[in-house]
């Protein structure tokens, strides 16, 4: 496997050599070396923990947040899913070779047109050292070679799981140079692969505003970027309110540091009232900090003088709300209205905060979530929560967004729950790709036009 030792000039000229032969590989040697590469992981799970341990410690001494510790950890079970997911992309379909259309001209030539491989996709990843997998798992099956870039922080995880990966996939019979790794360099490097216009066909970076801005300054080759995630839900005037908080809080809380969870809580005004006090009270309960406008916030300062203390949340200016979180209310939790929700600035609504941090805001209408969401949103993924039908057709008509949900929570958005087996990504962008980035979205297309004799008079 190439790494950083030879230049990223190099690397990618390998590259480019591996994908022409990868482009006429059949699909079951492609299975195969996928089976092969799953296996592998597996087998030397001990190897990519003890790398990965490393990468953790760094990570700790460092003191990068929480968010980006999990991002960056890998265990036994995490492992194990990505050798699935492996297996999962292989269990796919073959893009490579499907005709998408097809038709007879009246001069009699015969015009397909067939969906072929990219060529060199090179992806730019910061932290997730799964991606290192998927990405591969994903180019190989479509045909094209990858270069990898990840970041820093995910080093020794990276290099391990980039060098098993290569290994198994020559092993299992496809050409050298089709996965590689530009390691340990700095942000020279990351010009250097963003320039290289003979060799790299696409390149990809996911990760945070940062890195896109870096790319877009510097970049020569096409870029599909996966983007940040500034997403929301809003509960519609009609909502089930049941519904609605287990969504509410599957979006936000079951992992907060990815990109589909969600960032913004918008909430209509007649059902404010009741709805505003029992999420802030659920979201507490899990942990979440919220940043609330004028209408949340007195609604909440209401609930903490009006009963609600005596489950945890306690009124301002009281004996209770002097004390820390962890304080005496009957339920153990201790949290005051004054501490959970803060108020918001205009900041925190674009922010994407990959932690457990919610901005709230009560809207006086659909329209008026849209029009919030088309000012503020990232165009990654957002969600209605309805019994409406003409609320969620407004919504779904109206939000500009990759994926847009009426009553599912925001972090479905990945390859593997679409079916696609595993993602690099997913795109903000209108062209060519919108959403998870998979295996048909890492093809191009050509026309193969047959004739018998003919010539254009």
């Amino acid at each position: 496997m190439a790494t950083v030792t030879s230049t990223v000039a190099d690397i990618c000229a390998d590259a480019k050599r591996a994908a022409k032969a990868l482009a006429r590989v059949d699909s079951a040697t492609k299975n195969a070396a996928l089976e092969a590469i799953a296996t592998a992981l597996e087998e030397r799970a001990e190897e990519i923990l003890e790398a990965n341990a490393l990468d953790m410690q760094a990570g700790q001494e460092a003191d990068l947040s929480q968010a980006l510790l999990d991002r960056l950890l890998l265990d036994e079970g995490r492992i194990d899913g990505i050798a699935k997911a492996v297996r999962q992309v292989a269990a796919l379909g073959d893009p490579v070779g499907e005709v998408i259309d097809g038709h007879r001209l009246e001069n009699g030539l015969d015009v397909r047109k067939v969906r072929v491989p990219l060529g060199v996709v090179a992806v730019v990843y910061e932290a997730r050292p799964n991606v290192t997998i998927d990405a591969a798992a994903l180019c190989l099956k479509s045909g094209n070679a990858i270069v990898l870039r990840g970041s820093s922080s995910a080093l020794y995880s990276n290099e391990a799981l980039a060098r098993i990966a290569s290994e198994a996939a020559v092993a299992g019979g496809l050409p050298a140079g089709c996965v590689s790794l530009v390691a340990g360099g700095g942000h020279e490097e990351l010009t250097e692969l963003a320039t290289q216009k003979g060799t790299v066909d696409l390149l990809i970076p996911r990760g945070g505003e940062g890195l896109k801005a870096a790319l877009e300054a510097v970049a020569t080759v096409p870029v599909i970027y996966a983007a940040s995630g500034n997403c929301h839900v809003y509960v519609d005037a009609s909502a089930d309110l049941d519904g609605a908080e287990r969504i509410v809080l599957n979006a936000k809380v079951q992992r907060p540091g990815v990109c589909n969870s969600a960032e913004t809580l918008l909430i209509h005004a007649d059902i404010a009232a009741e709805f505003v006090p029992r999420i802030v009270k659920a979201l507490g309960d899990a942990g979440v900090r919220l940043r609330g406008d004028e209408r949340t916030l007195a609604l909440a300062s209401r609930m903490a003088t009006s009963g609600m203390a005596t489950s945890g949340m306690a009124a301002p200016g009281t004996a209770a709300s002097d004390g820390a979180m962890g304080g005496t209310g009957q339920d153990g939790i201790g949290q005051q209205s004054s501490e959970v929700v803060e108020a918001a600035s205009e900041e925190d609504w674009g922010a994407e905060y990959l932690t457990l941090t919610l901005a709230v805001k009560v809207v006086d209408s659909a329209e008026a979530a849209i029009a919030h969401i088309e000012r503020y949103g990232s165009g990654h993924s957002e969600a209605i929560v309805t019994r409406d039908t003409a609320s969620a057709r407004a919504f779904q008509l109206g939000v500009d967004a990759a994926c847009v949900y009426v009553n599912a929570s925001t972090r479905f958005t990945d390859g593997g729950e679409f079916g696609m087996g595993a993602e690099i990504g997913n795109s903000t962008q209108k062209l060519h790709v919108r959403g998870p980035i998979g295996l048909r979205e890492l093809c191009t297309f050509k026309y193969l036009v047959e004739g018998d004799g003919h010539v254009r008079v």
